[in-house]
């Protein structure tokens, strides 16, 4: 699959997955009562978990790091009235509560499964229990009974690691003076952390050089960042 042009060549973009592996996850003060819960499996207190957190946090990271330790289904929204129906033990993770188009009725009737047999539940959600889009407040009353947490990059060194992460899982090394000097500039979210480790790799493939600071320098004011000088002196590498 091609991408659009940028700076007048047309760079090929070859798709990536990103590593799910739980020697892979970027602990940091943000998540790190998140992934012990997650760890504790199977001495939950309760049936029931929620994690909270924005867009590229590592709500899903955390849910199939559990899905490997509780060996958990990772249901579709169609499934879920059949799921509660065939009632058991067997551990199942829900992501995206608030964004999938889950059928109120049928998450409600899960939920009542899951707390009646102990039936080990992980929901992941962008936005609290109050502004899920469900009419009802039978449901959401279910799922503040869950243990919650919530999850947020929370420091430089947290946000360098994943910028180390992202580009690792592109298959591409860069320098750790780049990343500093993206970190120390960029908006502070783990979304503009993903946009620009993207934007990035696509640069430097249409200018077929390395992630320089140079590169750094363009994905930031492409992305609306700080004013920044494109022509730094000493950038030698481009």
């Amino acid at each position: 699959m091609t991408a659009p042009q940028i700076g007048g060549q047309l760079p090929f973009d070859y798709g990536h997955d990103p590593s799910h592996l739980e020697v892979d996850f970027i602990e940091g003060e943000g998540n790190r009562l998140a992934l012990g819960h997650v760890r504790s499996f199977p001495g939950w207190s309760g049936p029931l978990t929620l994690i909270e957190g924005p867009a590229s946090s590592g709500k899903s990271h955390l849910a199939r790091i559990w899905a490997a330790h509780a060996g958990a289904h990772l249901a579709l929204p169609a499934e879920l009235e059949g799921l509660s129906r065939s009632g058991g033990t067997a551990p199942v993770v829900l992501e995206d509560i608030d964004r999938s188009g889950y059928d109120e009725a049928a998450l409600f009737h899960l939920l009542n499964q899951s707390m009646r047999d102990g039936r080990p539940l992980l929901m992941t959600a962008r936005e609290p229990v109050a502004n899920w889009p469900f009419a009802t407040d039978d449901l959401k009353s279910r799922a503040r009974l869950a243990a919650r947490f919530t999850i947020a990059l929370s420091d430089d060194i947290q946000l360098s690691q994943m910028f180390v992460k992202l580009f690792g899982d592109r298959q591409v090394a860069v320098d750790p003076k780049v990343i500093g000097y993206l970190v120390q500039r960029m908006e502070r979210s783990p979304q503009e952390a993903v946009a620009l480790a993207h934007l990035c790799d696509r640069l430097a493939l249409a200018r077929g050089t390395a992630i320089t600071r140079a590169v750094a320098a363009a994905a930031l004011a492409e992305r609306g960042g700080a004013q920044l000088e494109l022509d730094l002196e000493g950038d030698d590498d481009e």
